[in-house]
């Protein structure tokens, strides 16, 4: 491990001499680990490779011979863009290329630069306690082709109304008496349009369990103006609503709701000044490409969200994916590590389907870049310090898709 970063560092070391040589405003790098072909990556418009190598070249000097083309391409798109995010402000203009050169950059530099990113940006020493509830359950019209909940399906799910205040608001003060510090409220609908009796009773759930001194967060579908507006002056802390997948092959796994409409979603919620959570399922059937469009699309918002979940399958009898070949811990690492080089100030929750892998699986997930993870009773576990810490992990957890 030694000689590893001592050769890491090396590398660094020498890009700081490329200042005096180079003039380029793209620099090609190769990811030889992955595959066998150059990746033009491009730096910011406002930051010159010399300007930008010499920000890398503030780590310490190992070597004091000159650069050479062999050495430079010895260096990880992962490793590039985590100094860049380290020192600078996050970015809101990547490619889809450059975002692909990261994600298919060495499994180590990816959880090395994950890594670092994260303990710069979070105070990765604290744990987030969060429950989440169902407030309303089946029933949905929709046809995502994952989840349980659409009444679509035969899953032995059954559609049940909203529940009472009663309910809702005991659930929320046992969350707060086991250290839970934000609550969240799931219902199953496509939108919220011709639901004004239950939003009502919604907004006053939110401004209840706020006055409990927690964040509140909701997945309620489609939201129109005047109810994001409406959910902020109730005081909601967050709003939920996944893009899925990526845009080329959302089609393949909903025809009930447009991309286009859940972009609309998120830029209403934005608008009204609640924070948003969005990402995304992996092991849908997808390419890798469509990972990478995926954190493309979050990565290129006007804001980056609060909160990105990161989603995978739990392949569940009845659906049109029940036969869907689960995701290995390895794909969820590397879609969580680019996630969080490329939107560095935002929280990458580890969220459905994590209850599949090992511990020692999950304790690779979360050692590294990992700052939340969120599902029926939603942990957040930032860098794990100690044993109290890892039982975190094994908490029994249940599934539920957010719309």
């Amino acid at each position: 491990m030694a000689v590893g970063m001592r050769s890491l560092a090396s590398s660094v070391g020498l890009l700081r001499r490329v200042a005096s040589f180079s003039r380029s405003s793209r620099i090609v790098y190769s990811n030889s680990v992955r595959k066998s072909r150059d990746v033009d990556f491009a730096l910011p418009r406002q930051l010159k490779p010399s300007g930008y190598f010499a920000l890398l070249g503030q780590v310490r000097e190992y070597h004091s011979e000159e650069i050479s083309s062999s050495s430079l391409r010895q260096v990880s798109s992962a490793a590039i863009a985590g100094e860049y995010a380290i020192r600078n402000e996050p970015r809101h203009d990547w490619t889809r290329d450059e975002i692909q050169a990261i994600y298919e950059s060495p499994l180590m530099d990816l959880l090395l630069y994950g890594a670092q990113v994260h303990k710069h940006t979070h105070k990765w020493r604290e744990v987030q306690q969060c429950t989440l509830l169902s407030i309303k359950t089946g029933g949905c019209s929709e046809d995502c082709s994952y989840c349980p909940q659409s009444s679509r399906y035969d899953t032995g799910v059954k559609a049940q109304k909203l529940l009472s205040e009663d309910i809702v608001l005991d659930a929320a003060k046992k969350a707060k008496e086991a250290g839970s510090s934000r609550f969240c409220m799931g219902a199953a609908w496509r939108d919220t349009v011709g639901r004004k009796t239950n939003f009502n009773q919604i907004l006053e759930y939110v401004k209840e369990i706020r006055g409990m001194g927690m964040e509140v967060c909701c997945t309620l579908g489609m939201l129109e103006q005047k109810q994001a507006e409406q959910l902020k002056a109730a005081g909601l802390t967050a709003y939920n609503h996944n893009l899925d997948t990526s845009r080329e092959y959302y089609p393949n796994i909903i025809t009930t709701r447009s991309y286009d409409e859940r972009l609309k979603t998120l830029e209403l919620v934005r608008d009204a000044g609640i924070s948003v959570c969005s990402g995304g399922i992996i092991g849908l059937g997808e390419a890798e490409e469509d990972r990478v469009g995926l954190l493309h699309t979050l990565a290129t918002l006007p804001e980056h969200p609060e909160s990105v979940p990161i989603n995978a399958l739990l392949a569940v009898k009845g659906t049109p994916l029940e036969n869907q070949k689960p995701v290995e811990v390895w794909e969820m690492v590397r879609m969580i590590a680019t996630a969080r080089i490329v939107m560095p100030k935002a929280m990458v929750r580890l969220s459905a389907g994590r209850v599949r892998f090992s511990q020692p699986e999950q304790v690779n997930s979360n050692l590294y870049p990992l700052r939340t993870r969120c599902s029926a009773l939603c942990i957040s576990v930032g860098w794990l310090e100690s044993k109290e810490e890892l039982v975190l992990i094994n908490l029994p957890l249940d599934l539920m898709f957010c719309p």
